[in-house]
C-alpha cells in the first residue's frame, strides 16, 4: 500500500513451542524450559512461542501437566519478551468445532495467564471461523494476528491470497501471517507473494515455514528483502528438518545489513548450548527420528506435512499394507482436489490423510468413508476453497444437504454444562476449558493431580506425626 520501508527483520522464536513440537513430539517439560527461558528473554526476540498447537494436549495427555500452570510459570521468566500462541480458530486447540462462549473465553483466559500475541488459523481458510476468537482477543487487549494457511493447487493464486489479506484487514487483525505449515512456498514465489500482499495491506506480514523441502532459509531471505516484518526461528539444536531455520544462522545472515535483527549472538550462544544435550539426548533414546531431520523433495510433489507422512505410515503399518505407501501419496492430492482444494493442516490432514489410505485399502474410491471426511462434505468445518463437486458429494453423503452457514451458528452455548459435569474435580476456573477441549484426557489429568496431592498430604503429615510424637 505504501513504498516498501527497509528496516531490521524482528525474530519470533519457536523453541518452547513448534520446534520441539516438529522434532519431538511435544515432549519437551515445564521443567526443562525453565532454568533457561529468563535468558531466552534477554536475547531480543520479537516474541517466543511458547503455547497453543498440540503443547496443551500433550502436556495433559503424555507428561501429566497443568498447561495452564506451564504458561504462569514461563509468563513469570519472561518479563520483556512477547508470549505468543497457535490457536485453532473455532477449533481452539481441540478437534471438532467449540461454541462461541468457550472460545471467547479460553481466548480471555489465555490473555490472563500471560499471552501477548495469538495466531489464529482456519484449515479452511475461511473466515468466519476467525471472526469470533478475533474480536476476543481485541477486546482483551490481546494481539490477534491471522494466518493464512499456505499451500498449492490451481485455485491458490495470487489473487486468491490477497482476497484473503484484504479480509482479515477489514476483520481487524492486527497483523498477518503467511503458514506455511508443509514448506511449500520456495525463494522467488516468497519474494512475489509478499511483494503482492505488502501492496494492499498495511497490516504487519510475518512469515512461518518448515524446513521439510530444504529451502527454507532462502525462503527467509528472499521474504525478508521483500519486506516481511517479522519471521519464525528455531534455536539450531531444534531446528531443521521439519522444524524451523535456526535462529542464530539467520540473525547472523542479516548483520551488518539494513535488516540486522540486533539479536546478540552471545546470549545465542549460551541458549544453543543449554538446548545441545537434550538434542542429543532425544536423539539417543529415538525420541527425535533422523527422518524428521532429513530433507524431503516429495513434500513439494504431495504438499503432505511432515507430522501427516508419519502418521500415515503407521496407519499403514497396522493394516500391514506398507507396500501401498506410495500409492496412499498418489491418491491424497486426488482426495485433496475432490474435497474442494482444502490445504493440509490440522485437522484436515488428517481428514485428506485417512480418506486416501481407505480409497487405496478398499481398491474402490469412497468406499469406505470416514465419519471426518462426511463432516467435512456436510460443511461442518467451514466453506472449502472451491464447492465441492456435486457428484463427490452425493457419493459421500448422498442426498443431504450441506450446511452453508458459519459451523458455529448451529451451536448451542456450552460452559456451563460443562462447568456441571467436571465441577468436582475444578481446582481453577482454566480447568473447566482443559475439560472442554480433551473431555476424556483431562478427566484423567484431573485424577492424576489429586492423587498426587494427596500423596504430598500424606507425607507431610507423616513427617510431621514424626516430628511431634504424641
Amino acid at each position: 500500500m505504501s513504498d516498501q520501508i527497509v528496516r531490521p527483520v524482528k525474530i519470533m522464536d519457536t523453541t518452547l513451542r513448534d520446534a520441539h513440537q516438529s522434532l519431538i513430539a511435544t515432549r519437551m517439560t515445564t521443567e526443562e524450559m525453565l532454568p533457561i527461558a529468563a535468558k531466552m528473554d534477554q536475547a531480543g526476540f520479537y516474541a517466543m512461542e511458547v503455547w497453543g498447537g498440540a503443547t496443551f494436549d500433550a502436556c495433559l495427555r503424555f507428561l501429566k501437566e497443568d498447561p495452564w500452570e506451564r504458561l504462569r510459570k514461563i509468563r513469570k521468566e519472561v518479563k520483556n519478551t512477547k508470549l505468543q500462541m497457535l490457536f485453532r480458530g473455532q477449533n481452539i486447540l481441540g478437534y471438532r468445532h467449540y461454541a462461541d462462549d468457550v472460545v471467547e473465553y479460553f481466548v480471555q483466559k489465555s490473555i490472563a495467564n500471560g499471552i501477548d500475541i495469538i495466531r489464529i488459523f482456519d484449515a479452511l481458510n475461511d473466515m468466519r471461523n476467525l471472526e469470533t476468537a478475533v474480536r476476543a482477543s481485541r477486546k482483551e487487549g490481546g494481539h490477534a494476528q491471522v494466518a493464512i494457511s499456505y499451500t498449492l493447487s490451481e485455485v491458490h493464486t495470487l489473487e486468491y491470497y490477497i482476497e484473503l489479506a484484504k479480509r482479515i484487514e477489514d476483520m481487524g487483525a492486527h497483523s498477518i501471517c503467511i503458514k506455511d505449515m508443509a514448506g511449500l512456498l520456495v525463494p522467488y514465489e516468497a519474494e512475489r507473494l509478499v511483494k503482492a500482499l505488502k501492496s494492499y495491506t498495511n497490516l504487519p506480514i510475518q512469515l512461518h515455514t518448515h524446513y521439510t523441502s530444504g529451502v527454507a532459509s532462502m525462503t527467509y531471505l528472499k521474504a525478508v528483502e521483500a519486506g516481511c516484518d517479522i519471521i519464525d526461528t528455531a534455536m539450531s539444536p531444534l531446528a531443521m528438518g521439519t522444524s524451523q531455520p535456526a535462529t542464530e544462522v539467520l540473525v547472523e545472515t542479516f548483520k551488518g545489513t539494513p535488516y540486522d535483527t540486533g539479536i546478540n549472538q552471545e546470549i545465542l550462544s549460551e541458549i544453543t548450548e543449554y538446548f545441545r544435550p537434550m538434542r542429543e539426548e532425544a536423539l539417543a533414546s529415538g525420541l527425535m527420528n533422523t527422518k524428521v531431520l532429513s530433507v524431503d523433495i516429495n513434500t513439494l510433489r504431495y504438499q503432505v506435512p511432515g507430522g501427516m507422512l508419519s502418521n500415515l505410515v503407521s496407519q499403514l503399518k497396522g493394516q500391514n499394507a506398507e507396500d501401498k505407501y506410495y500409492d496412499v501419496l498418489k491418491e491424497i492430492p486426488r482426495v485433496r482436489a475432490d474435497f474442494g482444494y482444502v490445504p493440509l493442516v490440522t485437522p484436515s490432514s488428517q481428514i485428506v490423510g485417512t480418506q486416501a489410505v481407505l480409497n487405496v485399502l478398499a481398491g474402490e474410491r469412497y468406499k469406505m468413508v470416514s465419519k471426518e471426511s462426511k463432516d467435512m462434505v456436510r460443511g461442518k468445518y467451514g466453506s472449502t476453497p472451491v464447492p465441492i463437486k456435486e457428484e463427490i458429494v452425493k457419493k459421500i453423503i448422498g442426498d443431504e444437504k450441506p450446511i452453508t452457514c458459519r459451523p458455529a451458528d448451529l451451536l448451542q452455548p456450552e460452559l456451563k454444562t460443562l462447568e456441571k459435569e467436571m465441577a468436582m474435580y475444578k481446582q481453577q476456573d482454566e480447568d473447566i476449558l482443559s475439560y472442554a477441549l480433551f473431555p476424556q484426557v483431562a478427566m484423567d489429568f484431573f485424577k492424576y493431580r489429586e492423587a498426587k496431592e494427596k500423596k504430598v498430604d500424606l507425607a507431610v503429615a507423616d513427617k510431621k506425626n514424626k516430628a511431634y510424637p504424641v
